[in-house]
């Protein structure tokens, strides 16, 4: 009897001391799989689609995630099979049309084409209501890891064209959601936090 009580108690004892030590290890692998979960292998070449629509940019909003900073361009009405866009690193953002330079913060810039217009067919009349060169009505990019600047370069000939200002040449993915367009730039190549 004595000695089935001395192996119950040291049963009990190992599976203690197994149970302790495996917690903090559960805890770092729970911590090392969020560091890890973020997304890889973006990449920072020309992201393009060929489509257009004639249906009209309505708003631009940006918001920040745990992994990336993101831009969404709206076109309510325009349904996934229509959007067209060109998101690619240039050294200088120009103006469609004139050709003038339009300054936009960061130390890299995404030119952002939309192949949809900034204002209304047939009228004319602006959809979204921003102005060449300036910054995009209604977007504070205070706080975010990754975008410095948002400009709105202009919309000619059925394009709509923005200049996003991002901390250095990083990752990103351009995503196609129903009626919107969507850019995604990562906090850091390494695909961690």
């Amino acid at each position: 009897m004595l000695r089935t009580r001395t192996i119950c108690a040291t049963v009990v004892l190992v599976g203690a001391t197994l149970g302790t030590a495996a917690v903090p290890a559960v805890a770092t692998q729970a911590a090392t799989a969020r560091a890890t979960a973020c997304p890889t292998g973006w990449g920072s070449p020309a992201k393009t689609d060929d489509d257009t629509t004639a249906t009209p940019v309505r708003g631009i909003r940006t918001g920040r995630h745990d992994c990336y900073d993101r831009m969404v361009v709206e076109l309510p009405g325009a349904g996934r099979s229509g959007l067209g866009y060109s998101v690619r690193y240039v050294d200088r953002l120009h103006q469609d049309g004139s050709g003038r330079p339009v300054p936009v913060a960061g130390g890299a810039v995404l030119e952002v084409r939309v192949a949809a217009p900034a204002y209304a067919p047939g009228t004319g009349g602006p959809t979204y209501p921003a102005r060449a060169g300036r910054p995009l009505p209604g977007v504070d990019l205070t706080g975010y890891r990754t975008f410095r600047d948002a400009r709105f370069a202009g919309s000619f000939e059925g394009e709509t064209q923005v200049g996003l200002g991002v901390r250095a040449r990083l990752p990103f993915r351009v995503l196609e959601l129903r009626d919107r367009v969507v850019i995604d730039v990562a906090h850091t190549w390494t695909g961690g936090r």
